[in-house]
């Protein structure tokens, strides 16, 4: 429970302060963990980023104001955040599909979210496997795509990215290159994080002595102490769920929180689409609270 109070705590800070400067450390500290593992539990288990979530409670509550006070667009702009009525005005008609000014015409449709609250919901007794492990540094080369940070689509765009890579050839030059069969299964490291978005890399470990070509981004990796946990394949839903329980069942009860370093999504195996053949792993670097 201590968790679960933590973060509607940290939440009710957020909710108190949208007409103020809401600093993500405070939140964290008053969570009871650091900023970045933070950011990244609360994009897993809501969905949106934190600074997504923060924009929609600002922009409801401006929407609100508006629509039933004599407020300025300008003071409500200012109050919320906006350094300009045209940044304002600009992020309203974004979530709300129309103009400030018309918030207040009378049939007007408007989208309203709201205050998030972290509860228990009992869904069966699902064991998680896992194992932690100490790994020395290594290092990883590959491609890589930049992904948005909202879980709602996130998924989605890192399939199309690896789809448009497989039809480049990208996959056969990578195999090609280690000498591997063309169908061999890839590894993929998750890193160089914002609080929008994140890099997605189709990767490999670097073996001693091959010379990388430039066109190649190499990821060094340091010595770290990770969680793993195996998945039945490496199919998409799959994975999504297990990264979803991840922050929403394994951390909340571990003594553990994310490390500031790339995770990784390993798989194992050969053969594309339904002839696939192998396993898969997510290891995520994790340090003690």
């Amino acid at each position: 429970m201590d968790w679960l109070d933590n973060m509607n705590a940290a939440i009710e800070y957020i909710e108190t302060h949208l007409a103020n400067e809401i600093s993500y450390d405070r939140a964290a500290q008053i969570a009871c963990c650091s900023t970045y593992h933070f950011q990244r539990m609360f994009s897993y288990i809501t969905g949106v980023p934190l600074s997504e979530y923060i924009r929609r409670r600002r922009l409801t509550l401006a929407a609100f104001e508006l629509q039933t006070g004599n407020c300025k667009v300008i003071d409500t702009a200012m109050k919320y955040g906006y350094e300009s009525p045209e940044a304002f005005s600009r992020a309203f008609k974004k979530l709300h599909g129309v103009m400030p000014v018309s918030a207040r015409d009378i049939g007007v449709s408007l989208k309203a979210y709201p205050k998030m609250t972290f509860h228990i919901t009992i869904k069966g007794d699902v064991e998680m496997n896992y194992r932690i492990e100490q790994r020395e540094a290594f290092e990883v080369f590959g491609v890589y795509g930049t992904v948005g940070s909202n879980m709602e689509k996130a998924f989605t765009d890192v399939s199309e990215f690896v789809t448009k890579e497989l039809e480049k050839g990208t996959w056969d030059s990578f195999n090609d290159l280690l000498g591997r069969p063309h169908d061999t299964w890839y590894h993929a490291a998750l890193f160089g994080h914002t609080d929008t978005t994140f890099k997605y890399m189709i990767c490999y470990y670097t073996p001693p002595g091959l010379e990388i070509p430039e066109n190649y981004t190499r990821l060094s990796v340091q010595a770290q102490t990770w969680a793993i946990f195996p998945a039945a394949d490496g199919s998409n839903n799959k994975m999504h769920d297990i990264w979803r329980r991840i922050y929403s069942e394994w951390f909340p009860t571990s003594e553990y929180e994310q490390a500031e370093a790339p995770s990784f999504e390993m798989y194992y195996g050969y053969g594309r689409g339904d002839s696939g053949n192998g396993v898969s792993e997510i290891w995520i670097p994790i340090k003690k609270k």
